[in-house]
C-alpha cells in the first residue's frame, strides 16, 4: 500500500498536459479543489469525471497507476461511508432496521457521494504532481507568489519548502516500507494485537525514519550549500514560464467543465 502513494511522484512524458505552464497547473488544481465542493448533485460530477477521464487521457498516464494511487484511501473511504450509512436519517421508513441499527436510502445516497468526491480530489490533485516535474513545480510556485514579495514574503523559499516536501514523500514511502520489511524480517508483527500494541510495534520504524529523514535533511542543506546557493535572490532561469496558446485552451476547457457542472446545482437541486 505504501508503494501506491502517488502524492509528490513526477512521471516524465511528451504529454499536451506535461507540456502546460506549471502556473496554469497549479491554478486550475486549485479551482477544481474549491469548485468541487459546490457541486451538491450526481449529475454535477458526471462533469467532473469526464474533465478528469480527458486530462488523464491527454496526459499519457496509466490508468491503473491511478486507480493504484486510491488504494491508500480506502480505509477513509470506508469510515467515510459507515459514518454516512448509520448517521444520516431519512423521512420515510429505513430500508434495513436491526435493533438500533437504522439504515436510510439517503445515508446510502450520502456515502456514496461522499466517496465519489474523495476520490476525485485525490485523483485530481495527484495528476499535478505527476505532470510537473519539481523543478517546474518550484518555478510556478514561486512566480504564483511574487507579488507577495512586496509585503516581505520570501516566495522563492516558500516555493522551495513545498517543492522538497512533496518531492521527499515517495522518498520517505520507499524507506518506512524497506523498514517494515527488515523489521519483519526480525520477527515484527504489525498486523497482530490489539490497537495499543500496534502503536507500539511502530516504534522500530519510526525511529530509524526520522533518523535518515534528519540525515537526508542534513545531505541536502550540504549539497545546496557546495552549489553556492543562497536563496532566490539574484537567480536565473533557464527556462523562463510564458504562457502560450494550449495554456488558454486547456483554460477554456476547464472553464467549460466546472461551468456546467456547477450549474447542475441550480438545476438539479440536492442529492440525486
Amino acid at each position: 500500500m505504501i508503494k501506491n502513494i502517488t502524492i509528490g511522484q513526477y512521471v516524465p512524458s511528451d504529454s499536451p498536459i506535461h507540456k502546460l505552464d506549471p502556473r496554469t497547473k497549479i491554478i486550475l488544481s486549485f479551482l477544481y479543489m474549491i469548485s468541487i465542493f459546490f457541486v451538491n448533485n450526481f449529475l454535477g460530477y458526471i462533469f467532473f469525471i469526464l474533465l478528469l477521464s480527458l486530462t488523464i487521457i491527454l496526459s499519457k498516464l496509466k490508468a491503473s497507476f491511478i486507480i493504484n494511487g486510491i488504494k491508500p484511501i480506502l480505509f477513509l473511504l470506508l469510515f467515510t461511508a459507515v459514518i454516512n450509512i448509520f448517521v444520516i436519517k431519512g423521512d420515510g421508513l429505513p430500508i434495513v432496521k436491526f435493533g438500533f441499527i437504522e439504515i436510510y436510502t439517503e445515508g446510502l445516497i450520502r456515502a456514496a457521494f461522499m466517496a465519489i468526491r474523495l476520490v476525485m480530489l485525490i485523483v485530481g490533485t495527484s495528476i499535478l504532481t505527476l505532470t510537473t516535474s519539481p523543478i517546474e513545480l518550484t518555478d510556478g510556485i514561486e512566480t504564483l507568489l511574487s507579488p507577495f514579495k512586496k509585503i516581505g514574503l520570501p516566495a522563492h523559499e516558500l516555493a522551495m519548502m513545498m517543492t522538497i516536501a512533496l518531492r521527499f514523500i515517495p522518498t520517505l514511502m520507499d524507506e518506512t516500507d524497506k523498514i517494515m520489511k527488515a523489521q519483519m524480517a526480525r520477527g515484527a508483527d504489525f498486523e497482530s494485537g490489539k490497537l495499543i500494541e500496534r502503536a507500539k510495534n511502530l516504534v522500530p520504524i519510526l525511529v530509524p525514519l526520522f533518523i535518515n529523514s534528519f540525515k537526508r535533511a542534513d545531505d541536502l542543506a550540504t549539497a545546496m550549500e557546495a552549489r553556492a546557493y543562497r536563496g532566490g535572490e539574484g537567480r536565473t532561469r533557464m527556462k523562463v514560464l510564458k504562457y502560450r496558446t494550449r495554456d488558454y485552451v486547456a483554460v477554456s476547457i476547464f472553464i467549460i467543465f466546472i461551468s456546467c457542472g456547477i450549474l447542475t446545482r441550480f438545476i438539479a437541486g440536492g442529492i440525486i
